[in-house]
């Protein structure tokens, strides 16, 4: 193998390892198993009566990573912990877990992020229809926070 051959073998790996770390870092495990992570939440859901987010995004959505950032560390992140269990499922691009979409009623071409909350029962008690979430760097942690409350007051009552 001449040196030619070998930068670009070796380049080419570097790529391949760089995206794939870039990929394990997102908030979105895109080698999960989203009908097993649903089926863990529904199981302790029930034994604590908590409702669910599922959370439709990707890694390479910049709205993802906002609303997750709130989810985690901003205003609205005291709130869900408390109410909420909360799984994040992973749509690549608009090719992955599309049954699941369907299912719950998500329209993703209204955009990601997306949501739906469900009861322990896996009862659909709240889905994003019109994109409500799909600029969530534009809403920023306060108006995620609003969408939050706003949507939270009325799934938990009922629950």
């Amino acid at each position: 193998m001449d040196m030619k051959a070998l930068r670009v073998l070796s380049l080419t790996f570097c790529l391949l390892f760089a995206l794939a770390a870039a990929a394990a870092n997102g908030p979105y495990n895109e080698a999960a198993d989203a009908k097993l992570e649903i089926q863990h939440a529904l199981g302790s859901a029930i034994q604590s009566n908590t409702p669910i987010i599922l959370v439709f995004g990707a890694n390479w959505c910049a709205d993802c990573k906002m609303l997750n950032s709130a989810i985690e560390h901003g205003a609205s992140a005291p709130l869900l912990a408390r109410d909420f269990k909360i799984v994040k499922i992973n749509v690549g691009r608009f090719d992955h877990n599309l049954d699941l979409v369907k299912a719950y009623g998500v329209p993703l071409e209204k955009g990601i992020p997306a949501v739906a909350i469900i009861s322990p029962k896996n009862e659909v008690l709240y889905a994003t229809k019109e994109g409500e979430l799909a600029d969530a760097q534009k809403l920023g942690d306060a108006g995620i926070y609003n969408f939050f409350k706003r949507v939270t007051a009325a799934t938990t009552a009922k629950k």
